[in-house]
């Protein structure tokens, strides 16, 4: 596959996890070179106000490798006004650590100053969409940094919607001059739980804009799918993710493991799955 130059200017850095908790000890035990991963993604809200322990474990890890700060409660979907604290607390952080990139999620996730702690889906809409790029503008004039924004899996779909998701975030890269990180699980999630075609998804996607991929396994309910990031990525995630390559590679890729985590190895061996199926990718082709 041919080199694709860095997205707004951004690096591919490889292959990545999330820095969890429960693999601070291990982190923290066994010398960087034996980590084999190439870089790693903080949630934003988990070191905001911390002055413990967790903020230790971040700065060995970003004196050693590569970070980014992947946030869940920017809200840029909501119609309250932006937090004008919690942008000038993230600028701090980012000024710290110097992250690659600081990203987010196409969503909003409460109201009259109360966190939902759900990443609730917009209606897709024009004003919707006006609305959201004006948004990201003025977070990425606070931030002095370009925002990467993420779809979210999602459950509901508002009646008043008058284009898809994907046709949403690819104006929206557009209009707001900011990145995607493409969770390839949501698109799965999300095709599952509405009965849309995730290949149609991942082919409307603008591949210039796409700084990042996430990948991650959700619980089965039957009926639907939930985005629980609990379990080993499932085939049908990594096909989504192979066509994902062939269309957007190379770019970051990183594993999400937020609940029955297993130890660091384990995560670690899931994520170099992801070079098994870009090898088997560039056979195919």
């Amino acid at each position: 596959m041919s080199a694709v130059p860095p997205r707004l200017g951004l690096p591919c850095p490889g292959d990545g996890v999330g820095l969890r908790e429960e693999h601070y000890p291990h982190l923290m035990r066994t010398p960087p070179r034996l980590w084999g991963v190439d870089w790693f993604e903080a949630i934003t809200e988990n070191y905001l106000d911390n002055r413990g322990w967790g903020l230790r474990v971040l700065e060995h890890v970003a004196a050693h490798r590569p970070v980014v700060l992947h946030g869940v409660s920017l809200s840029i979907g909501s119609t309250a006004p932006l937090d004008m604290s919690y942008l000038a607390k993230l600028r701090a952080l980012a000024e710290r650590f110097e992250p690659l990139w600081i990203s987010d999620h196409l969503c909003w996730t409460g109201v009259h100053g109360r966190n939902s702690h759900d990443l609730l889906p917009l209606p897709l809409t024009e004003e919707s969409l006006a609305h959201t790029a004006a948004r990201v503008r003025a977070v990425q004039d606070v931030l002095g940094r370009p925002l990467i924004v993420e779809n979210p899996s999602s459950y509901l779909e508002f009646a008043d919607s008058r284009m898809p998701e994907w046709e949403f975030l690819a104006r929206l890269a557009e209009a707001a001059g900011c990145g995607l990180l493409l969770d390839v699980n949501n698109v799965h999630v999300s095709a599952f739980n509405h009965g849309f075609d995730p290949i149609a998804y991942l082919d409307a996607i603008p591949a210039d804009r796409v700084v990042q991929i996430h990948l991650a396994g959700p619980s089965d309910h039957g009926t639907h799918l939930i985005d629980t990031h609990d379990c080993p990525v499932p085939d049908p995630v990594w096909d989504l993710y192979a066509h994902a390559w062939r269309r957007c590679g190379p770019v970051a890729t990183m594993v999400e493991w937020d609940a029955n985590i297993p130890p660091f190895e384990d995560v670690a061996a899931e994520l170099a799955k992801a070079r098994t199926v870009r090898a088997a990718t560039a056979l195919a082709a």
